[in-house]
């Protein structure tokens, strides 16, 4: 997408609409003439950047820190809010309670049978106490390890804040993971709990949450308890002695119960993300870190207000389950639950969702806006979506249409769709922002306190219109605190390859404008001919034909040009797999890349692999069409499609250039 930047900006800010923003309100506080100058100030003089933040965001301290950044242990081990004690749920519950919103919605959930359930903050602090209370008198204790293996039900946000309270650390697993993954995960952390589900809806059909968990259990020698929610009142199997029901811990529990007072850095999360090979890598966030990094992301970058009513349809075993739980209840907004699928029951779930419950800030991504297109405009248009104020986005790069299609149909032009890029280590490391113009599918830039640039393999800073490594220069309070358990993979992982800088991983530009682009992962790099790219770049031209609704690219190798495109698509409706949708679509990229970059091979398919998290696969789609191991799959929401790939694999006798 080099030349994604070039049509311009997409949205501008109204005068009113920068005033009213919340970066607006944090420059005022802190008597700072403009942003810029807070950029500054910021790279200059970190401590102070994360001090004041801290104050804006009003995150809660039982004891002050002394201190809020020592690096004396280096880069990659920062200390932070030393000497502090805190828990995250002083700042996400018990502030509202004393400032008197305790009737404000804070979950709302609607089922995806059309149940619906409406909790206030004095409601979700009244169930969290008395969950947390009931599970330390089970034994539970701070610093335990325990998974939250639950559907996007009311309870997994009760779970987590209850958890959080009582001090223990949250282990979030997918609910549609299979056994191997859920044991795999809760042995490493050695795991004492789990809370999971009866079961849960997907498309239909009720899916068996209990029996996989006791599957998995049978594998976890250090799990004593399994506590179960009732979501489908189906009967499961109970281990005496081991397995309880949701409804009797609660009932133990008390209406108040003091939140435990831990030091800043207590872990609050291990959050899990998965290699090719290998066992998944554990992310640490502390109370601290989490709190303040959503704080600045959400409320900051993406503009949350306490009015909102916040959704994103992913699930609680990614960051963004977490993180929007946390973002929603520390801004005193309201989260918006959604169990199931954006396009079933009805293919315009998503829309009816959101003018039922008036939801004004939406969370979704390239692929989500990829599977509504295909459902077409007409499917948006009997919808009243005036209540949408701002949309954001992050975990995979936009294509411009897509983009522009959400902005269209979705926002109405009205408010700005956000971007942000970071990952399961961070959050956000670079985002847009709603004091600036906005191009499709771009970024303002680095998100402050995080030094992000764009450099080359020595770490030197790139020019405007040149692809290099996205890296970050500072600490950043929100990064993992190492591996869990595993410190020399952490360092080999992020620190090892350009010394001195954090490699997150992902190819990035910057145009002439100062707008950011993301290219995609720099393991992902196609190299053809001596020339690199990333794989966005290549799906966004087979998309821009509007004869596919979704493309993925990978490089397979080749004895001649070192490296050969592949490239697998999800024909439109109306067109026909075969010779003349091949040859359109390469066209399309030799147009736009140079005749080096002919696709060697165009797969049609129905669906591309992708997670529950809508991020597609592209390293499954590699190994699969090397006839490799395909590495992890636990966390793929459509094994299906794997299996149809393998198909395709081998060409036919007689296909040269294409299968379909």
């Amino acid at each position: 997408m080099r030349d994604a930047g070039s049509g311009g900006f997409a949205w501008q800010p109204s005068e009113a609409f920068k005033r009213a923003s919340n970066w607006s309100a944090f420059l005022a506080a802190e008597n700072l003439a403009d942003y810029e100058q807070l950029e500054r100030k910021a790279a200059q003089d970190p401590e102070w950047f994360w001090d004041a933040l801290i104050r804006f965001l009003d995150v809660r301290f039982v004891k002050p820190y002394a201190r809020v950044l020592d690096l004396s242990q280096g880069l990659p081990w920062p200390q932070w809010c030393v000497g502090g004690t805190t828990n995250m749920t002083l700042s996400l519950l018990d502030r509202h309670l004393a400032a008197g919103r305790g009737g404000h919605e804070a979950i709302v959930w609607e089922s995806e049978d059309g149940q619906q359930r409406r909790l206030s903050y004095a409601d979700t602090a009244t169930a969290v106490n008395r969950l947390a209370s009931g599970l330390a008198a089970l034994g539970l204790k701070r610093g335990d390890a325990v998974g939250v293996h639950l559907p996007m039900i009311p309870e997994v946000a009760i779970a987590y804040l209850a958890l959080a309270r009582l001090g223990c650390i949250v282990l979030p697993l997918f609910s549609g993971f299979g056994a191997a993954a859920i044991a795999a995960r809760l042995n490493d952390a050695e795991a004492v709990a789990v809370i999971t589900a009866d079961g849960c809806l997907r498309r239909g059909r009720a899916i068996e949450m209990k029996a996989v968990l006791d599957e998995a259990a049978r594998e976890v020698a250090s799990l004593r308890h399994v506590v179960v929610a009732r979501r489908l009142g189906s009967a499961v199997a109970m281990r005496e002695g081991r397995d309880v029901w949701w409804d009797d811990v609660t009932a133990q529990g008390r209406d108040t119960f003091p939140a435990a007072e831990l030091p800043a850095e207590h872990p609050l999360m291990i959050v899990y993300t998965s290699g090719t090979t290998g066992r998944p890598k554990g992310t640490v966030h502390t109370h601290c870190g989490v709190t303040v990094k959503t704080g600045e992301d959400f409320i900051l970058c993406f503009d949350l207000k306490p009015s909102d009513r916040l959704m994103w349809m992913t699930d609680f075993g990614w960051l963004v389950g977490p993180l929007q739980v946390t973002a929603a209840l520390l801004a005193g907004a309201t989260c918006v639950l959604a169990e199931g699928t954006p396009d079933h029951p009805e293919t315009d779930r998503l829309w009816r969702l959101i003018a039922r419950h008036r939801v004004s800030f939406l969370g979704c991504g390239p692929t989500l806006a990829r599977m509504m297109m295909r459902h077409g405009t007409e499917s948006v248009a009997p919808h009243d979506l005036s209540s949408l104020r701002v949309a954001a986005s992050t975990g995979e790069p936009w294509d411009p249409d897509s983009w522009t299609w959400i902005f269209e149909n979705v926002l109405g032009r009205r408010g700005p769709l956000m971007n942000y890029s970071g990952g399961t280590e961070l959050g956000g490391l670079v985002a847009t922002n709603v004091l600036r113009p906005i191009k499709p599918a771009s970024f303002s830039g680095p998100i402050p306190g995080t030094g992000a640039d764009i450099v080359d393999a020595e770490g030197h800073s790139v020019g405007p219109g040149e692809v290099g490594e996205l890296v970050m220069r500072q600490a950043c309070i929100g990064t993992t605190r190492g591996l869990w358990r595993d410190p020399e993979r952490y360092l080999e992982t992020y620190w090892s390859r350009i010394p001195g800088l954090w490699v997150h991983g992902d190819w990035a530009s910057r145009d002439a404008d100062g707008a950011w682009f993301i290219h995609g992962r720099s393991d992902d790099t196609i190299k053809i001919a001596g020339k690199r790219t990333g794989p966005a770049e290549i799906e966004a031209l087979l998309l821009a034909t509007h004869r596919v609704t979704d493309a993925a690219a990978v490089a397979l190798p080749d004895p001649v040009k070192g490296s050969a495109l592949v490239c697998a698509v999800v024909p439109a409706a109306g067109e026909t797999p075969g010779p003349a949708l091949d040859a359109a679509l390469s066209d399309a990229v030799v147009t736009g890349l140079g005749a080096s970059f002919r696709p060697q091979r165009v797969l049609a398919v129905s669906d591309l692999p992708r997670t529950r998290n809508m991020k597609t696969m592209r390293r499954v789609i590699r190994a699969v069409l090397l006839g490799e191991p395909p590495g992890d799959l636990s966390a793929l929401v459509n094994p299906e499609a794997v299996d149809e790939l393998r198909g395709l694999a081998q060409p036919r006798a007689g296909a040269a250039g294409r299968e379909g």
